[in-house]
């Protein structure tokens, strides 16, 4: 696309109105029907003139000649929207339901707009007074569209929004599989792929939250091909679902937004609804290139602001140390044990306020507890600070114990329903975010404890699914919308404490890596990936997680060996150079650690911060994905390609197996570039086309099955020497 082309331009598909939307990578091609349906004509590479000769109608599935009138239906033809009440029996993206109980809506296109490189489509239905407005917003530079939904009532009586999606997206006919992530508590992130088989696949979360069992991410690819990819994610952080449905001519139905489970909007008279927003795109450089784009664009347009310009501290977080046995003096030790390795930011976990002195008290009282803390908290922040350190606390300010001081006090905060008992998960319940003075509670207590004391950082998590969602004083009609409020409620509270406190820096966690997503990650500056801190499984899980979410984001830990999850020991270095690959913590009783450990750790986080640029802001590769036998190796390159990062890991060798070549990625062909640790200097195309060895030294005796090698390169652009 040249740089002086428009993002969107009106144009015309078989005579039918229509709109072009171009992007650095790929193209869409969207028109409206004569029976008012927004069809998807074409999603892909952008080959020039990508509107000329495309008509959908080869799209449709064969009619039988005694079958005429299914000519009339959209079944298997690829749609950028669906409604209930479309001549279509696939997944509907919008349902809304009138007065009368009848939930048949017959939308027609009224206008368009565009301004600013964002296309607005209006459609809307005469009988009812129903507006729908489908957004498109063209991030050229980046190959990604973002779109959302807006629904309005311009009629007379009140509607009920039952379902509402942010995006429908239609793919031509083809054999499609899918990649997903999926899994469980200690074990998040990871990559699946499968075959689509005729009818629906759903992913989905009705837990309230994003999820440790699946994540709005999604990415298409034809059966057998490596290039073309298609790709969306979620910026939501409660109930989602996305639907991937193979119809009769395997054409590819994607329905993906808000999910409809137990969930409705009460729309009145001159009242309106706006979704979530979906990110999508196209790459044909396969599920890497997706991932890049995806990187490039939360770098630049999701992350907060304040910090895309400065990299995510090194942190020391105190959970593994201490738990929640947390008292001054030892923090004090820790603190200092922590700058002596160049920690930038020390971060006290659960267990320093009100009655924690473990999970079943305490929650909701963010007051310093003053057995553990005689002389306030000041005391370590103020002792933190003077070592050179940022400070960082622990929160969880969605949560209660019902062993509190809040909870005695506002009972009814919680989600809940007058006659169910409530459950129980961690001793805590959820307090009700979608009233105000929850909200606005909750708010007070923050806001005085940040401005009391000098917090640079807060850990915000999140330890229970939603059980008993009920709204007692909310009015019948608008009961349903609390899953919605909720969420939105958490997006206010931490939106406004941002603003108050403009240098905060916020990580998302919920039980490690619950609760990451574009929506939360537009707020928080750094994310969770697992409670599970085990090096072997962690490459796993991040391999996945950097699918869909940016390694700037990404935060790892080194804890003690044994690994408290797995119970599994493996060599320090190995442990740093997996949490390396985003952002660096450490966690574990560092106190307790010999100088041998000290000195290599110290090595280790200076070597780490030399990497951090190009780690964090560079373009990720991974040349060879986690095994459980062979060689694993992940690259990074700036983006003017002068230097790179490699991380090559060995978990287990296999006996008799030779050494394997790692072809890097994405260098200047014709730039010379020196290895940092021997001074070798050889070709960017050398490095692409002969690549490295994956062989290691042999370990020490005695050696082991499982032997747990790693080592980093970086490598730097020369300018006058001859490659040797």
């Amino acid at each position: 696309m040249p740089a002086d082309d428009p993002a969107i331009t009106r144009t015309t598909c078989a005579g039918r109105p229509a709109w072009l939307l171009r992007t650095s990578r790929n193209a869409m091609l969207l028109s409206v029907a004569d029976d008012g349906a927004l069809r998807l004509d074409h999603w892909g590479d952008d080959g020039g003139g990508v509107g000329d000769g495309l008509s959908g109608d080869a799209y449709l599935p064969h009619t039988p000649w005694n079958r005429a009138s299914q000519a009339h239906f959209l079944d298997g033809v690829p749609l950028a929207a669906s409604t209930y009440g479309d001549r279509a029996f696939k997944e509907p993206g919008l349902v809304v339901q009138r007065q009368d109980g009848s939930s048949v809506s017959r939308l027609t296109w009224r206008d368009d707009r565009i301004e600013d490189d964002v296309l607005v489509l209006v459609f809307d239905d005469d009988a009812t007074g129903l507006v729908v407005e489908h957004r498109f917003a063209v991030l050229a530079e980046h190959g990604i569209v973002v779109r959302d939904a807006r629904v309005c009532n311009r009629g007379p009586d009140p509607l009920r929004v039952e379902r509402v999606a942010s995006a429908v997206l239609g793919l031509p006919p083809a054999r499609y599989e899918s990649w997903t992530l999926h899994g469980r508590w200690g074990d998040e992130y990871q990559l699946t792929r499968r075959a689509l088989p005729p009818g629906k696949v759903v992913l989905d979360s009705r837990r309230g939250f994003t999820s440790h069992e699946a994540n709005p991410w999604f990415a298409v690819t034809r059966a057998g091909e490596d290039g073309p990819v298609w790709f969306g994610a979620l910026a939501w952080s409660g109930n989602w679902s996305i639907v991937l449905e193979t119809e009769r001519n395997d054409a590819l139905h994607v329905v993906a937004g808000l999910h409809p489970f137990d969930s409705a909007w009460h729309l009145d008279p001159g009242e309106d609804f706006r979704t979530p927003s979906l990110a999508c795109g196209y790459t044909d450089d396969g599920l890497d290139g997706a991932a890049r784009l995806l990187h490039r664009y939360q770098r630049d347009h999701v992350l907060p602001a304040r910090h895309r310009t400065t990299p995510p501290p090194v942190h020391y977080n105190t959970w593994l140390a201490t738990a929640f046995d947390v008292e001054v003096e030892h923090q004090v030790a820790l603190a200092g044990h922590a700058a002596e390795l160049g920690v930038e930011l020390f971060v006290v976990d659960d267990g320093w306020f009100g009655a924690r002195n473990d999970d079943h008290a305490g929650l909701g009282d963010w007051v310093v507890d003053p057995a553990k803390f005689p002389r306030g908290l000041t005391q370590l922040v103020d002792e933190v600070h003077r070592l050179g350190m940022g400070f960082g606390i622990w929160l969880e300010p969605e949560m209660v114990n019902p062993d509190s001081d809040l909870y005695r006090a506002h009972p009814d905060w919680v989600l809940h329903l007058p006659d169910r008992e409530p459950t129980l998960s961690r001793n805590q319940l959820v307090l009700n975010f979608a009233r105000e003075d929850v909200r606005e509670g909750v708010l007070a207590k923050l806001r005085a404890l940040l401005a009391e004391h000098r917090i640079d950082f807060v850990k915000w998590d999140h330890n229970r699914p939603y059980t008993e969602v009920g709204w007692p004083r909310a009015a019948p009609e608008r009961r349903r919308e609390v899953w919605v409020r909720h969420v939105r409620g958490v997006y206010e509270v931490i939106g406004r404490l941002r603003a108050e406190f403009p240098d905060l820096m916020i990580e998302t966690c919920a039980g490690g890596g619950g609760r990451v997503d574009l929506g939360i990650l537009g707020l928080a500056d750094v994310a969770q990936v697992s409670d599970n801190t085990d090096p072997g499984d962690r490459l796993r899980m991040q391999h996945g997680f950097s699918r869909a979410y940016a390694p700037r984001a990404m935060v790892g830990w080194v804890a003690d060996a044994p690994e408290p999850t797995t119970g599994r020991t493996s060599p320090l270095e190995f442990r740093f150079h997996v949490a390396m690959q985003g952002v660096l913590g450490i966690s574990g009783d560092i106190a307790g650690w010999g100088e041998d450990d000290r000195k290599q750790a110290r090595e280790l986080i200076a070597e780490y911060k030399r990497l951090r640029p190009v780690i964090q802001d560079g373009d990720q590769h991974w040349l060879v994905p986690p095994s459980d036998t062979e060689p694993c190796a992940v690259q990074y390159v700036s983006r003017d390609r002068r230097e790179a990062v490699v991380f090559v890991y060995q978990v287990r060798g296999v006996a008799g197996e030779g050494p394997r070549r790692i072809r890097l990625r994405g260098l200047d062909a014709d730039r010379r570039y020196r290895r940092d640790s021997d001074g070798l200097v050889t070709t960017g195309a050398v490095l692409m086309g002969v690549g490295l060895s994956s062989a290691f030294p042999p370990p020490p005796p005695p050696r082991h099955t499982e032997d747990w090698r790693s080592r980093v390169e970086l490598w730097q652009a020369v300018d006058g020497e001859v490659a040797r």
